[in-house]
């Protein structure tokens, strides 16, 4: 039902550093926590993510570093098909507008990813390994979310 996620860094790292603002840390575990029900494999690898993070106060987050509210480019490195989407709180989501919710497949592997780092990403359709690269990532200001 989910699609398996295999996160690896642009250079030989099976997993690059991550890094979290710690204001969203509890709102963060609390989905997680509701993810164990519906999507345990999901919310464990949400676990996992969570845990082996960084975590940074708000006024020490990085600008390219994908977070709740960021615009994020990647690109397809096997058909170099580009998409950006922005990562939301579940509430939020609208895939309508390229709003994806950080508890879906993609959500958790792009959550604490910098520009630069490249993910594998098993298709569900296709039955095929991807590797997906993140070209930017933009940040937007709270009053503009929503």
């Amino acid at each position: 039902m989910t699609e398996a996620i295999q996160v690896a860094d642009h250079v030989t790292s099976p997993n690059p550093h991550l890094i979290l603002n710690a204001a969203d840390l509890v709102h963060l575990e609390a989905l997680a926590e509701g993810m164990m029900r519906r999507h345990p494999t999901l919310a464990d690898r949400f676990f996992e993510e969570i845990g082996r993070a960084q975590i940074v106060e708000d006024q020490q987050m990085p600008g390219d570093v994908v977070g709740i509210g960021s615009k994020v480019t990647y690109r397809d490195e096997t058909t170099g098909q580009e998409k950006s989407v922005t990562l939301v709180y579940p509430e939020d989501a609208d895939i309508t507008r390229s709003q994806v919710s950080v508890i879906t497949p993609i959500g958790v592997a792009l959550l604490g990813l910098r520009e630069g780092a490249s993910f594998y990403w098993d298709t569900r359709r296709e039955n095929q390994r991807r590797m997906l690269t993140i070209l930017k990532v933009e940040q937007r200001s709270e009053d503009c979310q929503g």
